[in-house]
């Protein structure tokens, strides 16, 4: 791509009425990251109250911070990051606080659809060689259907009974073998793990909610370092090949 597509590409974006025009809540402009050389592409759920009022920044809020000391310690510095590879998300706008009062909203299934051709390009255009899908809603949409990923939803936004998302295929057997996994995973059988979809490696992340009760299950713990791990490794390689 170049950086007259990214350009034109961001400035449509902002421009994006499609679920205000649908009457859903639009708690922000559309809050996205995205370089035209990165390697790695980070792929959340939704932006949050903090990233709408405050920052304008993907995950710059408490969830944030913890996702980058996780990143750190893949090698990763946040300045860096944030100025040379991709952060962006199912849906692009806030969504608004939940209705129990507890974290943010999920998205609807047809606001996701709505925003689906905007992370469509920004993998189109970029063409990042490693996605990281953070919580169980990103990686639903690379790695699954999300009614296979319930079991861990807590770790997705530390909510619990709201999937809504359109269902995807499950991953294909070649790779459940490679990963010694069943047909229906949940999203603790994948974090730790690496896969290849067109192209890409795909190395899942929970979501770094406070809320999240994911992390009180110490064998989790072990899973999300070896995720680090993973993408420390791919971090050495990738970027001291250069992009592509």
């Amino acid at each position: 791509m170049t950086l007259s597509d990214l350009y034109v590409s961001l400035a449509a974006l902002a421009a994006c009425r499609r679920c205000a025009d649908a009457s859903y809540f639009i708690g922000s402009a559309p809050i996205a990251t995205l370089n035209a050389s990165a390697t790695f592409m980070t792929v959340g759920q939704a932006p949050g109250r903090h990233e709408a009022e405050v920052t304008g920044l993907p995950f710059s809020g408490p969830a944030g911070r913890r996702l980058f000391r996780w990143l750190a310690q893949a090698g990763f510095d946040e300045t860096e990051f944030r100025a040379t590879q991709a952060m962006t998300a199912i849906t692009l706008c806030y969504p608004g606080p939940h209705p129990a009062g507890r974290g943010d909203r999920v998205p609807a299934r047809a606001e996701q659809a709505l925003c689906a051709p905007w992370l469509e390009a920004a993998l189109t255009l970029i063409q990042p060689r490693v996605l990281i899908p953070i919580g169980g809603l990103a990686i639903g949409r690379f790695l699954g259907d999300a009614r296979s990923l319930n079991s861990g939803i807590e770790a997705s936004a530390g909510l619990s009974g709201q999937w809504e998302q359109p269902a995807k295929a499950s991953i294909p057997e070649t790779d459940q073998i490679a990963a010694g996994k069943s047909k229906s995973p949940t999203m603790t059988d994948l974090i730790g793990e690496r896969f290849e979809r067109d192209g890409r490696i795909i190395v899942p992340l929970p979501h770094p909610s406070g809320a999240s009760q994911w992390f009180n299950v110490p064998g989790n713990k072990v899973q999300l370092e070896r995720a680090l791990g993973i993408l420390a490794a791919l971090r050495d390689h990738l970027l001291a090949k250069g992009p592509g």
